[in-house]
């Protein structure tokens, strides 16, 4: 979900009205993944190495988070939403991260939509922290499997996406679910998250209809 900040400089606005209305790019764009029949929905929230932003903006979208989690979440929920965050949580205050908890324990019999939210997450820590795990389990060496690695990952039951969207007209996937995104088609707008709907969102997923997939086949 990239453009907040551009989003708002165009527009002579803070970083974090920004970021604002990149949450309300999220709950109208879950939406349309409702209205098009998408099953699974993950974003991308806040990264490893977002923390190196000004801390006043990293602060901003902890803020920002806390507020979803109150207000636009359970909304969604109500519409068959099952949330579940994905990535380190050691490092988000207590309290958010208790209601990050609650969150996906309320929500755990939503059906309609996965929307998975990662958040202080990275492709390369994830394999890291997956490697160190397969040696904490004692896996033998002749043990270790595609398997065996992905059910040690920060979310096991998150499904490989067939489609990935790149939004502000960045061409690259920005240690984004390295191991998943193997066999994933990409697809990349110019249009800024903020801006991003359902009219994007179709889209892209017309776009990928058109694709032949061969996974490595003729």
């Amino acid at each position: 979900m990239d453009g907040n900040g551009r989003w708002a400089e165009g527009r002579g606005l803070s970083v974090a009205e920004g970021h604002r209305e990149g949450a309300r790019a999220l709950r109208r764009t879950v939406e349309a993944a409702i209205d098009l029949g998408v099953a699974s929905l993950a974003v991308y929230a806040f990264s490893t190495e977002n923390w190196a932003r000004p801390e006043e903006e990293v602060a901003s979208i902890l803020e920002l988070l806390d507020e979803t989690i109150e207000r636009e979440l359970p909304d969604l929920a109500e519409q068959g939403v099952r949330t579940r965050f994905f990535g380190r949580r050691d490092r988000v205050p207590p309290a958010l991260r208790d209601k990050m908890t609650r969150l996906e324990s309320a929500t755990e019999d939503r059906d309609r939509l996965d929307l998975w939210i990662a958040f202080d997450y990275g492709g390369r820590a994830e394999l890291v922290e997956a490697a160190r795990r397969l040696i904490e389990d004692g896996v033998a060496p002749e043990e270790v499997s595609e398997e065996a690695l992905a059910a040690r990952l920060s979310a096991p039951g998150l499904p490989d996406p067939d489609l990935l969207v790149r939004t502000s007209g960045e061409e690259r996937i920005s240690n984004f679910m390295l191991w998943q995104l193997a066999y994933s088609e990409l697809v990349f707008t110019d249009t800024l998250w903020p801006d991003f709907g359902e009219d994007d969102l179709r889209a892209a997923l017309e776009e990928f209809a058109r694709r032949a997939r061969r996974f490595g086949a003729r």
